[in-house]
């Protein structure tokens, strides 16, 4: 029995080895893996008899365990390609085989998650990597934000698309207005000239309008009014008046030159608080800054000169993607040739309570199991999870000095495993010769 017991653990041995020998070598020829997580082996023995003053000792021999040290991180390395992803920290990105996507989404079964990936575009403007590994994301709503979806299933995911041809316009939604008004023109015996000013916009389908502003002085029959009417017509509504307004300016010492006063005659309201006028566009709402009581900055009546000191508006006309990238936040961004930016979509980052317990698939990709735990959607940088890095990969988790130590290592025990089974085979035969 004793005998048999140690052919026994040597056999035992010699599976162990093997089996640490099978991670070495898968670890090796993965060093050069992106997202690469090294596979560890763990002996436990195996004890069949510990009684105490037995007189023998039955060898149990050993028993490999094979793991995936999915929590390690590898270095990250830089790439030229903007939509090349990393995880700075804890967290993974969802993917799902090109093979299930479909136009509702992906069902909980079918998402996967990888820690890096090289994304891009194909016929369909899917962003995917060469091994089909599609990005999930959630689309963001026409006004760049994104909507409350919830953050413990896969539902409100979808397949990030983006057509390198799409053309997208920016409408004007705000402006401010910085003009000097001539001082001497609300003075007695001023000729009471009109000022014109034009001022360009944007409209919702990216079409150049026009809102024409007029300045009309109040002159008094004696001294100075400080006095102007304003009005402002809007092309796109065919030159219709969408705000009148009566402005007084301040002319004490400490204040003179800006408004003291602001009176609406017609169209959107004056905000004092914050200096605004809110007009009404033929597009919808848009916010006009003239300056607040006492601003120096908005409208000011000052010398003899009418000067446009300062005119900033938001907005642009149609224009052509020409780059795409993602920031730290998860937020994939498309930015136009005429300046406009948009936000397309949120990649949240996936985390879980075990991650060494997720099942690892082809492609350095994984799943939820049992021992893993369920998962939960993060915004970058939130709870327990890193930032998203662009132009970067995420490098193997390989130490190849150490595998080659590891290797050294196993022969000598597989070596001397093997020597045992022989010791055993001609101690065998010395018992079998006893009989002649």
């Amino acid at each position: 029995m004793t005998i048999s017991s140690s052919l026994n653990a040597g056999v035992a041995g010699l599976n162990a080895n093997a089996t640490r020998l099978a991670t070495i070598s898968d670890n090796i020829a993965n060093s050069g893996t992106y997202g690469y997580k090294r596979a560890d082996a763990d002996f436990q023995s195996m004890v069949i008899t510990n009684a105490a003053g037995a007189g023998v000792y039955s060898a149990g021999g050993v028993r490999a365990t094979s793991n995936r040290m999915i929590d390690q991180r590898g270095a990250l390395v830089g790439t030229s390609n903007a939509l090349d992803i990393a995880i700075s920290g804890r967290g993974m990105l969802p993917v799902v085989s090109a093979v299930n996507v479909s136009a509702d989404g992906v069902g909980d079964g079918s998402m996967m998650m990888t820690t890096t990936g090289s994304f891009r575009s194909d016929s369909d403007g899917v962003l995917r990597t060469d091994s089909g590994l599609v990005l999930l994301g959630w689309p963001a709503n026409s006004d760049g934000t994104i909507p409350v979806l919830p953050r413990d299933t896969v539902t409100g995911l979808r397949p990030v698309t983006i057509n390198a041809n799409q053309q997208a316009g920016d409408p004007t939604t705000a402006m401010k207005l910085g003009v000097n008004l001539p001082a001497t023109s609300t003075a007695t015996g001023s000729p009471g000239t009109t000022l014109p000013l034009s001022i360009e916009y944007f409209g919702n389908l990216g079409t150049s309008e026009t809102l024409d502003v007029s300045f009309t002085p109040t002159v008094p029959a004696t001294g100075s009014s400080n006095e102007w009417t304003m009005v402002i017509t809007d092309s796109a509504q065919a030159g219709a008046v969408i705000g009148e307004y009566t402005l007084t300016f301040d002319d004490t010492r400490g204040s003179g030159g800006t408004l003291s006063s602001v009176t609406t005659v017609s169209g959107g309201v004056y905000n004092a608080t914050d200096g605004t006028l809110a007009l009404t566009v033929a597009g919808g709402p848009m916010s006009m800054k003239i300056g607040g009581l006492g601003d120096p900055n908005g409208l000011t009546q000052l010398s003899d000169s009418f000067a446009p000191t300062s005119i900033t508006k938001n907005g642009s006309p149609v224009g052509n993607l020409t780059a795409v990238e993602i920031d730290e936040n998860g937020f994939i961004n498309a930015t136009y040739d005429t300046g406009f930016t948009r936000r397309l979509y949120q990649i949240p980052l996936v985390d879980v309570p075990n991650l060494n317990g997720l099942v690892a698939l082809n492609n350095q990709t994984y799943q939820i199991s049992p021992d893993s735990g369920s998962f939960f959607l993060w915004d970058a940088g939130d709870g327990p999870t890193g930032s998203v890095v662009g132009y970067a990969r995420e490098g193997s988790t390989t130490d190849v000095a150490a595998e080659l130590t590891a290797l050294i290592q196993t022969q000598r025990a597989y070596s001397s495993n093997a020597k045992v089974i022989q010791t055993v085979d001609e101690m065998l035969q010395e018992t079998t010769n006893i009989k002649r």
